[in-house]
């Protein structure tokens, strides 16, 4: 999956387009310091959409804002909960 485009929306949140889904628009919001799907404005021209494909998107798009590192530790973290 590749990040196609994206662009600042309002209210802080991120407005993104990936290869897989390209007709659906991602709307990513930050949260200590990196940044989380919030919703999908699903298409019906794209498939439903899997949670490893949510978290592919989450990892590309904190790589491009910078904040991969971030979303790596808390991604860590909360797998040490479960």
């Amino acid at each position: 999956m590749e990040l196609l485009d994206w662009t600042y929306g309002r209210k802080q949140q991120i407005k993104a387009w990936f290869s897989s889904y390209p007709h659906s628009t991602v709307i990513l919001r930050a949260l200590s310091g990196y940044y989380f799907i919030y919703m999908i404005d699903w298409s019906d021209e794209d498939r439903p959409v899997p949670r490893y494909d949510l978290e592919e998107m989450e990892q590309i798009m904190n790589d491009e804002l910078g904040t991969l590192q971030e979303y790596e530790a808390r991604l860590a973290f909360r797998r040490l909960d479960t």
